[in-house]
Order: C-alpha cells, then sequence, then structure tokens
C-alpha cells in the first residue's frame, strides 16, 4: 500500500508507442504536431499543470525519433521531472509493466495521443483516486482507504458527436462509453468516472481524429 497522500503528487507513466503509420507523414505519432507542438509534449504540458510528482515516459523501439526528444529538448522544456525508459516494442500492456515498475506504487498513466488533454483533467482523475482527509473525498474514499484504480472514460455518443472515433466501447452503468487512456493505477477497488470533455474525447487514432484535435486547439 502507498503513503501517498491528499497534496501529495502522483508520479505519472507516459506511454509513448506507436509508428504513426494510420496517420500518414513521416512523424513518430507521439512527435505529430497539434497546434505547432507533438503531441507528447502537449501531454507534458497537461501533466505539468496538473498535481504530478514526475513522470516515467516507456518509449518504444519503434519510436526513436520520440525517445530522442523526450532525452532531449522536451525533457528540457517540460515543467515536471521526466525520465525515459525504453519500451520493448511488445504493445501498450508490456510497456505499461515497464513504467509501473519504475514507480513502484500508485501512478497516474496516460498516453501520448490525447494531445487535448487538461491539468484540470488529471486533478480530477487524482481526485476520484486518492483519499481525502476532510472525509468523503469526490469518488467516496475515506481518509484511510488505499488510493484507487480509476478509468477514465467518455460517453460513446459524446464523442460521435464531436467527430471522433469510436473504437472499443464498453457499457457502464447501461450507457456505451470510451476509455479515453488516462487511468490511475492504485491499490484499491476499480472505479469508473465518465466525463463529456473534448479534452479527454479525442485520442489521435485516424487522421480524422488528427483534423478533429488540430480544429480544436484553432478555435481555443
Amino acid at each position: 500500500m502507498s503513503d501517498v497522500g491528499p497534496g501529495t503528487g502522483l508520479p505519472a507513466v507516459l506511454l509513448c508507442g506507436g509508428r504513426g503509420t494510420r496517420l500518414g507523414g513521416d512523424a513518430e505519432k507521439p512527435l505529430v504536431e497539434v497546434g505547432g507542438r507533438p503531441m507528447v509534449a502537449r501531454v507534458l504540458d497537461a501533466l505539468a499543470a496538473a498535481r504530478i510528482a514526475r513522470v516515467v515516459a516507456v518509449a518504444s523501439p519503434h519510436a526513436p525519433d520520440t525517445r530522442r526528444a523526450l532525452r532531449g529538448e522536451l525533457a528540457e522544456e517540460a515543467g515536471v521531472p521526466c525520465a525515459v525508459l525504453d519500451g520493448g516494442g511488445e504493445g501498450y500492456v508490456a510497456d505499461l509493466g515497464v513504467g509501473l515498475s519504475a514507480v513502484d506504487g500508485p501512478a497516474v498513466t496516460v498516453a501520448a495521443d490525447l494531445p487535448l488533454l487538461r491539468g484540470r483533467d488529471v486533478d480530477d482523475a487524482v481526485d476520484a483516486a486518492v483519499p481525502s482527509t476532510e472525509g468523503p473525498s469526490p469518488g467516496g474514499a475515506a481518509p484511510d482507504d488505499p488510493v484507487r484504480s480509476v478509468t477514465v472514460c467518455v460517453p460513446a455518443a459524446y464523442k460521435r458527436e464531436l467527430g471522433a472515433s469510436v473504437d472499443s466501447s464498453v457499457d457502464h452503468a447501461g450507457t456505451p462509453v470510451e476509455p479515453t487512456g488516462l487511468n490511475v493505477v492504485g491499490d484499491g477497488p476499480d472505479r469508473t468516472v465518465v466525463r463529456e470533455r473534448d479534452s479527454l474525447a479525442v485520442n489521435v487514432n485516424r487522421p480524422s481524429d488528427l483534423t478533429l484535435a488540430r480544429r480544436i486547439v484553432d478555435d481555443r
């Protein structure tokens, strides 16, 4: 069980796999630009704006340019300490295991293809996971409870209305929802939270998602 408590920043595991072949172009997926910045840099910006103590980025061997950038200019400009680990190239679950082994305790986990992510989205997930010293937290956790595991989802209908792709919806309380790629991995029971926010709804998996993300950023 972790000693993480209210006001204490959790570590974050940032998953940076993906060749980006479905998006077209020559850039690796995490380095594809939205609003003039690589997607992975925008996610780092959101983590820096949240209650995150440090970041462990796990970069796939299929994305060598991303690894170099994270060990160079992106690390230098990040507003939060960032270490980079080499993933084995065996997929998301294996890379997640590499990152969680490095932090050795509860952590926020997030994919690098969420370029609209904001600090408040991360803090919201942490609030749902970490017990409060002043009574039950927004997630219902009591002060002596362990950090919960939280899956942040978006209604599938909201994603479709927005114009984002829907790949793997699941049922939650009678409503189809899709995981966003933002989670908290903790010691306590699992909880799903559902949010209708464009900042969480656009995972860039297809060219249409990239176009949508760029348009939303331009309109902000």
